[in-house]
């Protein structure tokens, strides 16, 4: 099932991010700033969206695969460093932030990479603090993308610094939580 729509979806997400960091390499001639700001933002979200319709897809279309469940988490982790690469490079995220989600996200899944090779992968499933770490990521970077006032009545840059250390603390907390789910199998097999 290497081909079917979930997974060109997914496809989709990965080959979305060059096109959304270009946009701020484009000559200020050709787009204006706010222009750049508007069409990441835009990409951003039509991609990220794609991250929830693809599932649904192949659960509605039966066309679950092993290997859409492993570029899943795969594409949205590449979309969600690269975003915040790009804003560590205008100034919009603190590089703290970006260490703290990428090393988060490049640590547990060697855990869980590890754990499945053990046998234990259960002990490190998806938890609700992960989905809600990743839903108050995708929301901070469009607005840190955007950075303006949205509809003149959010401050996007505002609220995206906000939300984006609030999914820092997340990343930790998250971080935290599966690694004591882990600390059992890690000792039982350190003997």
């Amino acid at each position: 099932m290497f081909w079917t729509i979930p997974t060109i979806m997914t496809w989709a997400r990965i080959v979305a991010i060059p096109f959304i960091v270009a946009v701020f390499y484009l000559p200020d001639t050709l787009m204006t700033v706010a222009d750049k700001n508007l069409a990441s933002t835009v990409m951003f979200v039509l991609f990220a969206l794609t991250d929830w319709l693809d599932g649904y897809l192949a659960r509605k279309l039966n066309q679950a695969s092993s290997f859409g469940a492993f570029l899943d988490p795969v594409a949205d982790k590449f979309l969600v460093c690269a975003c915040v690469l790009v804003l560590v490079h205008l100034q919009r995220a603190d590089v703290f932030v970006a260490l703290i989600i990428i090393g988060r996200e490049i640590a547990i899944s060697a855990l869980r990479e590890w754990m499945a090779q053990i046998g234990a992968s259960k002990s490190v499933a998806v938890h609700m603090i992960g989905k809600v770490k990743t839903v108050v990521q995708m929301v901070a970077i469009p607005f840190l993308l955007f950075d303006g006032m949205l509809f003149g009545l959010v401050n996007t840059h505002a609220w995206g610094m906000a939300l984006i250390w609030l999914a820092a603390v997340l990343t930790v907390w998250s971080m935290v939580y599966y690694l004591q789910k882990a600390i059992p199998e890690i000792r039982a097999r350190a003997r």
